[in-house]
């Protein structure tokens, strides 16, 4: 039998361009992400998300979702992974903003609540899933809270021995600066500027109470 296929077609054929290894799957699961963020919004919680409105949004067939992930949950603990290591770096980086006017605490509190304006949601997934959501869902907050806390009190050690003070306990205090935060964060929701403002105020009130208590308590009871 001829081949109906000679050798100037074979030759003169397109080659369709070389795709680097893994690149593709990197974008799309990028456009998933992305799609799922825009989707949410402050009366949305992560497990009200179809598969179908995600995968329309990011402008892929619904089949494609599972390459990526197994199905939405995966995603959301996904989602909540992420927002947790971003807001860490933007609170990280606050602690590091002091000055005259400014105090680690108040610093600290100041860059939590713009996160409530931020474009990418992160905070409000936090605040939502660690409320409303599955137990999965909560879970995965309660890591993300706990990442958060040992990164606070390895801070508190090494600012207080700068001071040349000691922290008691430095573990429960991060464990509740950093609980007291978050629940004020979950009241701010959906609150105005003003009021906003007085939360924040008497906020960074409670955590220096906290604060002096834990430099003053003595190391042994």
């Amino acid at each position: 039998m001829t081949s109906n296929i000679d050798a100037t077609t074979v030759v003169s054929a397109p080659v369709p361009p070389a795709r680097g290894p893994g690149r593709r799957p990197e974008i799309d699961r990028e456009r998933i992400v992305q799609a799922a963020l825009k989707l949410l919004g402050p009366d949305r919680s992560v497990a009200t998300l179809s598969l179908r409105e995600i995968a329309r949004e990011a402008g892929i067939a619904p089949n494609s979702f599972y390459r990526h992930f197994h199905n939405v949950d995966e995603l959301a603990v996904a989602l909540i992974e992420r927002a947790g290591r971003s807001l860490r770096l933007i609170i990280g980086a606050a602690r590091q903003r002091v000055g005259r006017e400014r105090s680690v605490i108040q610093s600290s509190v100041e860059a939590f609540l713009e996160q409530l304006d931020a474009e990418d949601k992160f905070l409000h997934i936090l605040l939502r899933e660690g409320c409303v959501g599955s137990r999965e869902f909560r879970q995965a907050v309660e890591r993300q809270l706990c990442f958060f806390e040992a990164e606070l009190q390895t801070d508190l050690v090494r600012l207080s021995a700068e001071a040349g003070g000691c922290v008691h306990r430095p573990e429960a205090t991060a464990r509740a600066l950093t609980r007291l935060v978050f629940a004020m964060g979950t009241r701010a929701l959906d609150m105005g500027p003003a009021e906003r403002r007085e939360l924040a105020e008497e906020t960074v009130c409670m955590l220096r109470m906290i604060m002096v208590g834990a430099l003053a308590a003595p190391g042994k009871h």
